[in-house]
């Protein structure tokens, strides 16, 4: 799998209550799969990641959402836990750019509770998609 993402770029949404594992270690694949991610927010700073209930580390944003472009990358990834998708998920520039990724036909890769985000932006009709158990019925209400 080394460099089979060569020269892509993976933007990786989160916020603030991120389950930590959730962002590392997608994080860690895709870069030893050659890719370079780039960490967004809702704020610029630091973010705070979580182990459970517990919290975790805090990571250095890159940028905030709102000054994204979708044509800067080639992924994206959502991570869970419970607060950050919840509170992405009541931002319009985050839940603005989800929807245009998805629309854009770029893949996205989304864990645990982060499939909120998406419900929100209302692109997972017809998807195939796996989540937290507790988030089954928002993800078949929505069209999964």
């Amino acid at each position: 799998m080394a460099n089979t993402l060569r020269g892509k770029t993976i933007a990786i949404l989160a916020t603030d209550g991120f389950e930590q594992v959730e962002m590392t270690e997608p994080k860690r694949a895709v870069e030893e799969a050659g890719a370079t991610t780039r960490l967004l927010s809702l704020k610029t700073g630091e973010i705070q990641g979580m182990h459970h209930d517990k919290k975790g580390d805090t990571f250095k944003v890159d940028g905030r959402v709102a000054d994204a472009r979708i044509d800067e990358f080639d992924g994206l990834l959502l991570p869970g836990g419970v607060a950050n998708p919840d509170a992405l998920r009541m931002d319009k520039a985050a839940v603005d750019f989800v929807r245009d990724f998805a629309n854009s036909g770029k893949p996205i890769g989304v864990i645990c509770h982060g499939p909120w985000v998406m419900v929100e932006a209302d692109v997972v009709r017809g998807r195939r998609m796996t989540s937290w158990p507790s988030v089954r019925t928002d993800l078949r209400n929505a069209g999964v």
